[in-house]
This record gives structure tokens, C-alpha cells and sequence, in this order.
């Protein structure tokens, strides 16, 4: 089976410049999870986007790779079943004329 949770958008703190570590910016976050379904095993999208948002918020990372980095451990940690990630993170607002983002993808 695979959820996939699109556009998951909020405010964090995520980034190296100074304005980044001030201010809470705009993030969007895409992931792609694939994971083994049993009857009674399966993967709530509700706890998937709960531990995104308060893993990201509450850490205040620094760079995308290393909350992509964290989030991928965490969602493997909590739910086993998981057979393979893609996640995300994007900045919509950090540039004037584009809008960046870093992606990672991890097979188990």
C-alpha cells in the first residue's frame, strides 16, 4: 500500500540565514510512504502528519537535508511496516522568484 500526504503546509522554523532563525516561514511538505498493510496494521495519516509538523517545529532545524534526515528515522521508528519513503520539504517564500526545495528518498 502507499499514502501519499500532499502539500501539508505550516510555519517553522527551518534554515541557516538569519531572517530563517528568527521568523517561522511558510513550509510544504510532500511524502510518498510505502509500507506492507496486515489487517489491524496500517499507517494513520493522522499520526503521519502530526509527527512531520512537531518534529519540524519543535527541532527548528538548520538545513532541509537534516529534517528530511530525522523525519525519515522517526516515521521508520513508528511505524516498522514501512517500506520505503519519499519526502520534501519545500520553502515557497524564502526567494522572491522561485521557490526551493530538497528531497530524499530511502528504501528499506
Amino acid at each position: 500500500m502507499t499514502i501519499k500526504v500532499k502539500n501539508l503546509t505550516f510555519e517553522a522554523i527551518l534554515g541557516i540565514l538569519e531572517k530563517e532563525r528568527v521568523a517561522p516561514q511558510k513550509l510544504l511538505i510532500n511524502c510518498k510512504i510505502s509500507y506492507a498493510y496486515k489487517e489491524g496494521l496500517f499507517l494513520d495519516y493522522r499520526e503521519v502528519i502530526d509527527l512531520i509538523e512537531k518534529t519540524i517545529k519543535e527541532r527548528k532545524f538548520f538545513l532541509i537535508e537534516e529534517a528530511l534526515n530525522e523525519l525519515s528515522l522517526d516515521l521508520k521508528s513508528k511505524f516498522p511496516n514501512i517500506s520505503s519513503i519519499k519526502l520534501k520539504i519545500s520553502k515557497p517564500s524564502i526567494f522572491d522568484n522561485c521557490e526551493v526545495c530538497v528531497e530524499k528518498k530511502v528504501k528499506y
